[in-house]
C-alpha cells in the first residue's frame, strides 16, 4: 500500500490514536487574531489555486470569514481557554435516580477531512454528593464537539470530564451523528448514521443502561 493509499484508509476508517485531541506544544502561542490573519492568507491561496476570482465581490471576503469561523466558532473547542466552567452543586435533594439530559445538538468535523459532524448526544448520570447544572452538560457536549473530532474520541471526553466533575463512575454518553465525510464523498450513503456509547459504574449492569436506552428512543417532547 502506498502513502496515498494508507492516507486514504486512515481517514475512511476513522481512526484516533488517543482520547486526548493531538495538539502541538506551542498551538497557543499565537493570539486568535494571528491565527485568524495566518488561516486567512492560506485559505486564500487554497481558493485561488481551485481557480477562483478572489476580485469578485461575494468572494473577496471568503478567506477572512473562513478564518474567523475556524478559530471563533467551528474549532473554538481547541483552546482550553474557551473550556465551560463546570459548577456542582451539594446533592442536597438526595436525589439518587437517573437523570438524563438528551437530544443535545452536535455541530462538529470530522478531523480526517474537515467536514460536518451533526447529530445529537444524550448524557445521564446517577447522582451521589453532586449535581450539575443541566446547561453544564449541553455547555461541554458543544465544548468538546466544536474541534476537529473522532466520533469514538468524542463519547470518551465527554464521559471522563463528567466522571471527574461529579466524582463518581455512574455516567452514560450516547452520540448519534450524520458523517458528511461519508455521504457527501467516497461511498456517498445519504441515508446512514453513526452512534457511539461509552458508560461506566452502574451503566455497566443491562437494566440500567437499557433504562436509558429506552428513554432516549422515546420521541422528544
Amino acid at each position: 500500500m502506498n502513502n496515498k493509499e494508507q492516507i486514504e484508509s486512515l481517514g475512511d476508517n476513522h481512526f484516533s490514536m488517543s482520547i486526548k485531541t493531538p495538539l502541538r506544544e506551542d498551538a497557543f502561542d499565537k493570539s486568535d487574531d494571528e491565527k485568524i490573519k495566518n488561516i486567512q492568507h492560506h485559505f486564500k491561496m487554497i481558493m485561488e489555486e481551485m481557480g477562483l476570482d478572489l476580485t469578485d465581490d461575494s468572494l473577496s471576503g471568503t478567506p477572512y470569514r473562513v478564518a474567523k469561523m475556524y478559530v471563533k466558532e467551528l474549532f473554538y473547542g481547541l483552546n482550553p481557554v474557551n473550556k465551560p466552567k463546570l459548577s456542582t452543586f451539594e446533592n442536597k435533594y438526595g436525589y439518587k435516580k437517573m437523570l438524563v439530559e438528551q437530544n443535545i445538538t452536535i455541530d462538529s468535523a470530522c478531523e480526517h477531512h474537515f467536514l460536518p459532524i451533526i447529530g445529537h448526544a444524550h448524557v445521564a448520570y446517577v447522582p451521589k454528593d453532586k449535581v450539575i447544572g443541566l446547561s453544564k452538560i449541553n455547555r461541554l457536549v458543544d465544548y468538546y464537539a466544536r474541534r476537529p473530532q473522532v466520533q469514538e474520541r468524542l463519547v470518551l471526553q465527554i464521559l471522563n470530564d463528567l466522571q471527574c466533575v461529579l466524582d463518581t463512575e455512574d455516567v452514560i454518553v450516547s452520540v448519534t451523528a450524520k458523517h458528511l465525510c461519508v455521504s457527501s464523498r467516497g461511498i456517498k450513503d445519504q441515508s446512514s448514521f453513526t452512534t457511539t456509547l461509552e458508560y461506566g459504574g452502574c451503566f455497566k449492569e443491562p437494566s440500567i443502561r437499557n433504562e436509558f436506552l429506552k428513554i432516549i428512543e422515546q420521541e422528544s417532547v
